[in-house]
């Protein structure tokens, strides 16, 4: 585990802005379809370009990686802010891909679990995340 410096913190917020505008997609299948994304996998590099041009663009990338579908359940932008930061502060912190992180947390754990975890530190909740994982297993 390491320490998430200011400029991790600002990806954080970027990546929670992504997931809070794309409330106009099915939210469980736009969250598989990111996590398991090239978009996800060059915010997980040390450092890439598109990790600083914004939500907008890295929804559009997104939408040319892959078919985002509108239909199903939409979540909260809310809840989905905290997914989308919790999910990159969890890569920044315990040096974890996106897609792995994904398999551990998925979006139903992610929002079934956020009335109880979205108020702690992000430590915290990625803690008890993970050990909500080691018991599904």
């Amino acid at each position: 585990m390491s320490t998430v410096d200011s400029i991790q913190l600002k990806l954080c917020d970027i990546q929670g802005r992504l997931f809070e505008r794309s409330s106009a997609y099915a939210s469980e299948s736009f969250i598989r379809e990111f996590m398991n994304s090239e978009v996800a996998e060059h915010l997980d590099s040390p450092y890439n370009k598109l990790q600083w041009m914004g939500e907008e663009y890295l929804l559009d990338e997104l939408k040319d990686e892959k078919v985002l579908s509108t239909t199903g359940e939409k979540y909260n932008p809310e809840v989905l802010y905290w997914i989308g930061y919790l999910y990159r502060y969890w890569a920044c912190s315990r040096k974890e891909k996106s897609r792995k992180i994904y398999r551990r947390a998925p979006a139903k754990t992610m929002k079934r679990n956020y009335p109880a975890f979205h108020t702690f530190d992000p430590e915290l909740a990625i803690d008890d995340l993970i050990e909500i994982s080691r018991q599904r297993h």
